[in-house]
């Protein structure tokens, strides 16, 4: 989820200092992340080795497996051939690819039963437990965060970066598992629950549990089980939860046990939004491809670079892709697309049927580049879906469904945008995207989320929405001056 990595010098914050405390914690917080405050100047963070290094389990598939997780993760999770330094085919916030996966494998599945966390630069599981009596056959997935070289790159912005690259983790998974086995994704599952059934400790214990290894987070899960299999059966996270902790990671240099403010402050946030004490087990929705989604498009899917996005999709196109968006998931952010060129506006879904709503007039696309921390490109792109929602007094679990469904919707919206033979690139860092106020509704109820700039290829035959003509002053445009365009981090 690419955003502009504006940095400025500033006074170095305390280490260890405590963050707010609830419940202006998260308001605050979300202000912040929104303002336009850019991060401070930070060293740079080197990616560490990964930590979980038990003999590695290659995932090859057994005879008469039901779930082949060799195939599943090298569509989703695994780092694609050929391509150095990139985790994964939609790059997360800076490229900087936060999200792990724990693995709990009942039988059934092309590894034998246990514990396992996945290292997706080798393609490699690394046992870590047994498994506990009497777990169904199937995978639960357990997706967790290590926040450090995100925080260190986007400060005060990280932790929203955060939530929205584990919903496309999430979506990945999904769309992999969903064309072999009934696939399955929490994004409210409480967090202690999950980290507990991962086999990792709660995370404000970690440190003094495993010190000098970094902390994980766990936000979402995905599972698996074979198809035809009974239905409604609730999946086994308090029979993980009862095990004993599983194996701890390496401590590594660096992985440090006092953090500076910031990465405190992210690690406590993402810790509160992800508790749900009055729902621990969460809510389970099943998960399917978007239409004409194959194998071979997941495996084709990248983030275009912004040159690529500037010739407009058609009008049917679009009304598919926001549908996509609008239908994966009811419970999340409403979603709008921008189009230019001779007659600007902006799209919702038509009411009562299918096809594109005119919901306002006007060339929105320069002030959606101010406010996507000054990345002048999309003023310029041919379309830019977006979610938004989520309030500033907004309740935890609100913020966190509205950034991790955004994400996930986002994720699957990619890949149907891909089958339909659009390039596209998502948009993760928004700040002043006051989307109500712009429309002249009441501030602070209607922010953008998460934006997935869309573009045809030139050669596209498809009839286009509108064509390119120099944008006129965008009605919904802030009186602030245009912020300079920023240097943007690529995978």
């Amino acid at each position: 989820m690419p955003d502009t990595p504006d940095h400025t010098a500033g006074p170095a914050r305390g280490a260890g200092a405590v963050p707010p405390a609830a419940p202006d914690l998260l308001r605050t917080a979300l202000a912040d992340a929104r303002s336009p405050r850019v991060p401070e100047l930070a060293p740079y963070a080197p990616e560490r080795p990964f930590p979980w290094n038990a003999p590695v389990t290659a995932n090859v598939s057994e005879l008469g497996a039901a779930i082949d997780l060799d195939r599943v993760l090298r569509l989703s999770l695994a780092a694609p051939v050929g391509t150095p330094g990139r985790l994964r085919p939609v790059p997360s916030a800076g490229a900087l690819h936060p999200v792990r996966a724990h693995l709990l494998l009942g039988q059934g599945c092309s590894l034998p039963p246990g514990r396992y966390a996945y290292d997706p630069r080798t393609h490699r599981a690394h046992p870590r437990g047994p498994v506990p009596d009497g777990v169904p056959p199937g995978a639960l997935v357990v997706l967790t965060v290590a926040a450090s070289r995100t925080v260190a790159h986007y400060g005060h912005r990280a932790w929203p970066l955060l939530l929205l690259d584990t919903g496309h983790a999430a979506a990945a998974l999904a769309l992999a598992g969903a064309a072999t086995t009934d696939a399955q994704v929490s994004l409210d599952t409480d967090g202690s629950l999950l980290s507990a059934a991962a086999g990792l400790p709660d995370a404000p214990d970690w440190q003094n549990i495993w010190p000098g290894t970094e902390p994980e987070l766990p936000l979402a899960a995905v599972l698996l089980t074979p198809p035809g299999g009974p239905s409604g059966i609730d999946p086994p996270l308090r029979a993980w939860a009862a095990l004993p902790r599983a194996s701890a990671p390496t401590p590594q240099p660096g992985a440090d046990t006092t953090p500076p403010c910031e990465l405190a402050a992210a690690r406590h946030l993402l810790h509160h939004v992800a508790e749900a004490p009055g729902r621990p087990g969460g809510t389970w929705h099943p998960a399917s491809r978007p239409g004409r989604v194959t194998d071979e498009v997941l495996e084709a899917r990248r983030s275009a670079p912004p040159d690529g996005l500037k010739c407009p999709p058609g009008r049917e196109l679009l009304a598919r892709i926001l549908a996509t968006a609008r239908s994966v998931r009811p419970d999340g952010p409403d979603w709008t697309v921008a189009v230019g060129g001779a007659t600007p506006a902006l799209y919702g879904a038509a009411p009562g049927g299918p096809g594109l709503g005119v919901r306002a007039t006007g060339d929105a696309r320069p002030t959606l580049a101010h406010w996507a921390a000054g990345q002048q490109w999309i003023a310029t792109s041919g379309a830019v879906l977006l979610a938004h929602g989520c309030r500033e007094d907004a309740s935890r679990a609100t913020v966190r469904g509205s950034h991790l469904v955004a994400g996930y919707a986002a994720g699957a919206a990619q890949a149907h945008a891909t089958a339909l033979g659009l390039r596209s690139r998502p948009i993760g860092s928004w700040q002043q995207a006051d989307l109500g106020a712009a429309f002249g509704d009441t501030p602070g109820r209607d922010w953008i989320v998460h934006g997935l700039a869309l573009g045809a290829p030139s050669t596209a035959a498809d009839s286009p929405v509108t064509t390119e003509a120099t944008p006129a002053t965008p009605p919904t445009a802030s009186a602030a001056p245009a912020a300079p365009s920023g240097e943007e981090e690529r995978p």
